[in-house]
């Protein structure tokens, strides 16, 4: 391994360190229990603010992730802290699945069953059976998987229907959509990352018919097979209500995508998302702004470049070009995906309060300084450093 590529090795799991130190010391609410839904920029706490299902999940699954890279008793004590607050806090005891928020003091909030929302909690539980081996967390996953699967698989038309009422009877209220927009890119991405993660643990053959059905919704209807880019929102039989381009989701789903095909194991669909995920990479690369960053959003009708560039985007940038210089060997995708890095050191880590800024503006400002809140967690930024840590490993010396 060239001394270059030590250094970023060393950079990102340094950052990973602070990054879980910073949410040891700023995010527990030894109060209330659980963790804080929103800190600011400079640390003070919102001790009133909502807690969503995603980020407690988030947090699961990063305390659980990071104790098996890296054991270390206080991660798995953290991760444990989640799992028990999710269960206790957002289990629907009654209609099965997971609320969308509580309040800060852990009562319901937002009852809705939002299949996004109930994939996180399958995504987290997973691997928290992986650090811990509880039986009772997988067992929980199993449980809110079956229940979505029961109530928003559509198997006339393939995919999942956005969102429910608490007692999974049908709404036309879905939190990130509304109306004729049953069917959303975002879910179906994030229901693919927790199908992955499930069954790599349960090898069931309904988790492996879900797993390969979210893999063949990407290739046949989510991603434009000419474009190579990513689809936002959908009616219920699949056709297309927008336009947008979300660099962030399509450099996000490149590699999600290839580690879905990996872990399903099928070499047909393998070979297809090898080809398809370097597409993608090569697709979202027209975000890229000249100093390297993605861009955060393209309205092709308008010509609106939305030149943003969030904490997550700039994650999943990092991991999802080096991806590709993986499945590639072009070397022009791994100085992207240090180029993303280096402008993540320069304009997003704050080096003074720690963990990231959410938001920087086309002229590197920082325009939102939040740490944590509703969809703020700590996954996709110690996930990229995770990701490049053992990919880089990978190589040798």
């Amino acid at each position: 391994m060239s001394f270059a590529l030590i250094d970023f090795r060393q950079e990102v799991k340094e950052e990973l360190f602070r990054i879980m130190q910073y949410w040891i010391d700023h995010s527990v609410d030894y109060e209330k229990g659980g963790f804080y839904g929103e800190v600011d920029g400079k640390n003070i706490v919102h001790p009133g603010a909502p807690r969503s299902v995603v980020v407690t999940s988030r947090i699961l699954w990063t305390f659980s992730a990071v104790h098996q890279l890296f054991p270390d008793p206080r991660y798995l004590a953290l991760a444990k802290r989640g799992y028990e607050y999710l269960i206790d806090r957002f289990s629907d005891k009654e209609y099965g699945g997971v609320y969308w928020s509580v309040t800060a003091e852990g009562a319901p909030l937002e009852k809705k069953k939002q299949l996004y929302g109930q994939a996180f909690a399958i995504y987290g539980l997973s691997e928290y059976y992986k650090a811990s081996k509880d039986e009772n967390a997988l067992n929980h996953a199993k449980e809110i998987f079956s229940k979505g699967i029961k109530h928003a698989y559509d198997a006339v038309k393939g995919g999942y229907t956005e969102a429910f009422a608490r007692d999974w009877s049908n709404t036309d209220d879905y939190i990130l959509s509304r109306g004729e927009n049953r069917k959303s890119m975002n879910t179906h991405l994030h229901l693919l990352e927790a199908f992955t993660n499930l069954y790599s643990v349960w090898k069931s053959e309904t988790a492996r018919f879900h797993l390969q059905h979210s893999i063949q919704l990407m290739l046949d209807h989510i991603i434009d097979p000419s474009t190579y880019r990513m689809t936002l929102f959908f009616k219920e039989d699949w056709q297309h209500t927008t336009t947008t381009i979300s660099y962030g989701h399509d450099i996000e789903a490149s590699w999600l995508l290839w580690e879905a095909a990996e872990v399903l194991g099928n070499s047909k669909l393998k070979s297809k998302c090898r080809e398809l995920s370097v597409k993608m990479a090569t697709a979202a690369s027209d975000g890229l702004a000249d100093n390297g960053a993605i861009n955060y959003e393209y309205e092709p009708e308008t010509k609106h470049l939305n030149d943003t560039k969030q904490w997550w985007p700039e994650a999943e940038a990092m991991v999802g070009f080096y991806n590709a210089y993986q499945l590639s060997g072009k070397v022009h995708f791994l100085e992207k995906s240090e180029k993303v890095w280096a402008y993540i050191k320069q304009y997003l880590i704050d080096l003074i309060n720690g963990e990231w800024y959410s938001v920087v503006d086309g002229n590197n400002k920082v325009v939102s300084d939040s740490k944590i809140n509703f969809w703020k967690g700590p996954y996709h930024n110690s996930r990229s450093c995770m990701e490049i840590y053992r990919r880089l490993g990978q190589r040798g010396s």
